[in-house]
């Protein structure tokens, strides 16, 4: 008898200590959470990009890539779409952004690979859908 009533007290200690561990951690923010579009993107493509890719841009006249809305960055290029959702490692963006295609064609143009803060957010909003929120 005590045997039993051991499970099953050992089952609630499990019990507790999962939900006691899933609370701490949404607590300090150690679960996932969603990128913003609006409020962690976009500013990143405002301060590295919209000055050559946006309407009569430098980048712009090249590619037709329009970075400064989200429905222009979802529209891509002339030759195709720079961004796909769920999967930063097949956009084109982030092979760009992470200067993994030809010297002339790594991005920002000229100037340093974005900072590994920013290249890690832009990727973790990609994978998690690219929603524009």
């Amino acid at each position: 008898m005590a045997e039993k009533t051991w499970r099953i007290s050992m089952k609630a200690l499990i019990r507790l200590v999962l939900t006691a561990a899933a609370v701490l951690l949404i607590g300090t923010g150690c679960m996932e959470q969603q990128v913003s579009y609006k409020s962690q993107v976009r500013p990143i493509l405002q301060k590295n990009c919209v000055g050559c890719h946006s309407l009569g841009g430098v980048g712009y006249q090249a590619a037709a890539l329009d970075l400064s809305s989200y429905d222009t960055l979802m529209r891509g290029t002339r030759f195709g779409s720079v961004v796909k959702p769920g999967a930063s490692y097949a956009s084109t963006l982030i092979r760009l952004t992470e200067h993994h295609a030809d010297r002339v064609m790594n991005m920002p143009r000229g100037k340093n690979k974005l900072a590994q803060q920013d290249l890690a957010l832009l990727k973790h909003w990609i994978d998690q859908g690219a929603k524009n929120n």
